[in-house]
């Protein structure tokens, strides 16, 4: 097993090589959790309660015994939240895009993906055998030119985009998405993991742009970013929920959600339902964050969502930069390729209504004298 020291290595020296961090004592400028609903008393609450009725696992996938009244009220909760007649759960983001991508498109059938879409949504559309074109990022007329060439070759097209970008923190254009999809009768498949709960008034893309559910339209989502909890959904019709259950191998062979985790979900999710000001706070604070760093003269961009990439490029820079701030208490992930391009390595900043005044002006005044 020599060649995998050797892999290592060369990881190393090309400032590739990760390792997990604890972050038990630093202050954490780069969790997902934007609307700081993992630890909030009532979700905490909602947990205890389920906890003590259920026990911490489901024991079995939602096919043998898994599916219990917690994961029924969340995908219910889910379905009207999101505006759509049903809703499935799945164990994870990155299983929801694999078996809902591969139960979809096969042999035969064409995926058009974003260039920039997460991994995840890449392997699942490797994963599926059918036919792939990758557009570069947002560019619809790319889109539309490679649908006026090769539609008429493929039974069902399959349009697949991040709502909100991970890494850059853009969104996609859907109403031209939806104007694409209707005249080339395409499904459009819309990754919600990072705009639940952070625009449109928390409810997501769809909501930002003043569109309704379609029946061509898949909504997935996770339930661990802006939401606190863990696991993911899909959202759509009713034939595509009954669909997902008997053909999403993801689902079928995976145990369910544990029922706490359904519980705290839900509850995180009747507190942004009840609340918009949370997410238009978060947006405040974004700008805020991103007014101070162009101030400072950093290379940064801001699209209305809590994510602030501050582009540093060399890889050993972007490195070196999140090394001195989590020496001073201040954690700041450096995020290289594979993830993103060669030579576009940053820092992955996000807005979180965790964070106290005291505390954004340690992150900035740091931020300052390492600029």
């Amino acid at each position: 097993m020599d060649w995998l020291a050797q892999e290592v290595k060369a990881l190393k020296n090309s400032s590739l090589y990760r390792r997990r961090k604890l972050v038990d004592g630093v202050l954490d400028f780069c969790s997902n959790d934007y609307l700081a609903l993992r630890d909030n008393p009532e979700v905490v609450r909602a947990v205890k309660e389920t906890l003590e009725n259920y026990g911490l696992g489901s024991g079995a996938s939602q096919l043998v015994s898994g599916y219990t009244k917690a994961h029924t009220e969340l995908e219910d909760y889910l379905s009207k939240f999101k505006g759509t007649p049903s809703c499935v759960l799945f164990g994870s983001g990155y299983l929801a895009n694999l078996g809902t991508i591969q139960a979809l498109v096969g042999e035969g059938d064409l995926i058009l993906s974003d260039e920039l879409n997460h991994a995840s949504i890449i392997d699942a559309c490797r994963l599926s055998k059918a036919d792939r074109k990758v557009f570069k990022h947002a560019d619809y007329g790319e889109l539309e030119r490679t649908l006026k060439k090769l539609r008429y070759r493929y039974n069902r097209v399959l349009i697949v985009t991040d709502g909100v970008f991970s890494m850059e923190g853009d969104l996609a254009y859907i109403p031209e998405l939806y104007r694409i999809c209707e005249k080339y009768d395409c499904m459009l498949y819309i990754d919600e993991a990072h705009s639940t709960g952070t625009i449109g008034e928390g409810y997501g893309i769809l909501r930002e742009f003043k569109l309704e559910w379609k029946e061509f339209v898949v909504l997935m989502g996770t339930l661990s970013k802006a939401v606190g909890a863990y696991g993911a959904f899909v959202c759509g019709s009713t034939e595509l929920a009954e669909y997902l259950v008997n053909r999403a191998r993801t689902l079928i062979f995976s145990t369910s959600l544990p029922p706490p985790i359904c519980a705290g979900a839900k509850k995180s999710l009747e507190i942004i339902d009840s609340s918009e000001e949370l997410s238009l706070r978060l947006r405040r604070l974004a700008g805020r964050l991103y007014s101070e760093l162009k101030g400072m003269g950093f290379e940064v961009s801001f699209h209305g969502t809590p994510i602030l990439p501050i582009m540093i490029g060399e890889e050993g820079k972007a490195l070196n930069i999140s090394k001195q701030l989590f020496d001073r208490g201040i954690f700041v992930q450096a995020i290289r390729y594979p993830t993103v391009p060669k030579g576009k390595a940053r820092l992955r900043l996000t807005a979180s209504l965790r964070y106290k005044e005291q505390e954004i002006y340690l992150l900035l005044n740091n931020l300052k004298a390492l600029r």
